[in-house]
């Protein structure tokens, strides 16, 4: 690995989550250390010694050449510092060949090509930021980790909603008070844009794998729980039938957890442009001595512009806030789940803590692997469920996730395992 108390990180991905919030973060570490970000996610005294670790985004790559160098130019007019561009099927190939060197490999690929990029890294023995979902499969999740394990380096995952003020409220203290968790219910709702304009890889993922994870990760992390029953089922509609694109415009999908409490998880990528919000979400917690419910779209920010209707904004996010210079810096949740993976490669790094010691500090490659149980089981059920609802059979697939994998029931088709490891 790199000498000194330098962090080098390589991005690759550079798409609406990646060339934003991704490419902003690393800017203000690579301005700014990672001290001033420590007192929000409640490291603070890791402030002073780790005020002198420097940090360098070397690379950034995609797909395309005209991608790479955007990130790249952006970058440079953002930090002065100008990283170098790689593009191709598998860039991140020809990076790490450039860069063997890197501390981080940072992967914001589309949904479906999280794996390639990620094991390349870690079998380099490049610690990993994956952005959410970890993968598709649980059989790639279980790669990633077994090397991650093998080269002792750290998988951190992009779960940024355990981040989100009003999150933490909820399940720090408020979760405790209503008593025992009976059920939920947890809604995320994308713009069509999304899955028709920014993503041209919709029909590879769908918006419950997309965004319902940050949902599971929550549960699954606050709660300590793991899943044990899951049923899904979907609508293709306005996809397919305007812009042809084989895709599901909303997936519901319910799921038990071994804490008895069942938890229903919506989503869609089909809100009208004219929604008032960048996206529309909300939740829901009955327990047995009480409820909770949080509006996360309405933050009580609304504002009405001639022309343009009705707007609200969530500034607990990202937001940008000017510096005196005229230049910016991005405070919010979106950037703290980033922040605290870093901080545990530095912690592991600079400090020796053991990354088995350091469990809890970030989002991790072992919570974000049940999550990964929830979206194949769940896309499995889901799609036999299309099929039979449409041929007028009903809607009877369910999964069971046990120490023995995920099972699909299926009383018409047959039951079989899609996955034969431990959940």
């Amino acid at each position: 690995m790199s000498g000194g108390r330098t962090m080098r990180i390589g991005l690759v991905g550079v798409g609406m989550f990646g060339g934003d919030v991704h490419l902003r973060t690393y800017a203000d570490l690579v301005r700014n250390g990672i001290a001033p970000y420590l007192g929000r996610l409640a490291m603070d005294e890791h402030a002073r010694s780790f005020a002198g670790i420097r940090f360098e985004l070397r690379a950034v790559a995609a797909r395309s050449e005209e991608s790479a160098q955007r990130a790249a130019d952006t970058f440079h007019a953002w930090t002065g510092n100008r990283p170098d561009s790689f593009f191709g099927d598998t860039p991140w190939e020809t990076m790490l060949d450039a860069f063997p060197d890197l501390d981080i490999l940072a992967v914001a690929t589309p949904d479906h090509l999280h794996a390639p990029p990620a094991l390349h890294a870690l079998n380099r023995g490049v610690h990993v930021i994956l952005e959410k979902p970890m993968t598709l499969r649980m059989s790639e999740a279980d790669e990633i980790l077994n090397a991650a394990r093998s080269n002792g380096r750290i998988v951190g995952m992009d779960m940024h909603k355990r981040y989100d003020p009003d999150h933490l409220r909820i399940f720090s203290a408020l979760t405790e008070q209503i008593g025992q968790p009976l059920f939920g219910r947890a809604v995320l709702e994308e713009p069509l844009e999304v899955s028709t304009k920014t993503f041209k890889w919709a029909a590879q993922s769908d918006p419950f794998s997309y965004v319902g994870v940050h949902w599971t990760d929550l549960f699954i992390h606050y709660w300590r729980v793991k899943p044990r029953s899951v049923f899904a089922v979907g609508q293709k509609v306005k996809l397919i039938g305007e812009y042809n694109i084989d895709a599901y415009d909303a997936v519901q999908v319910s799921v038990l957890f071994d804490n008895g409490a069942h938890v229903q998880f919506n989503n869609h990528w089909i809100l009208p442009p004219d929604f008032e919000g960048p996206v529309n979400q909300e939740s829901e917690i009955l327990g047995s001595r009480g409820k909770i419910e949080s509006d996360s779209q309405y933050r009580g920010l609304r504002y009405f512009i001639e022309g343009e209707g009705t707007r609200t904004a969530n500034t607990h996010m990202t937001r940008q806030i000017q510096r005196a210079d005229g230049s910016e810096t991005t405070v919010g949740y979106g950037k703290d789940s980033l922040i605290a993976c870093a901080a545990a490669v530095a912690r592991h790094r600079f400090n020796g803590e053991t990354i088995r010691s350091l469990k809890g500090t970030y989002s991790d490659g072992e919570d974000g692997r049940l999550s990964v149980a929830v979206v194949e089981a769940a896309r499995e059920t889901r799609d036999l469920n299309f099929r039979h609802f449409k041929d007028g059979r009903g809607t009877p697939a369910t999964a069971l996730l046990n120490e023995e994998g995920i099972l699909i029931y299926d009383p018409i088709g047959g039951n079989r395992r899609v996955y034969g490891g431990k959940i």
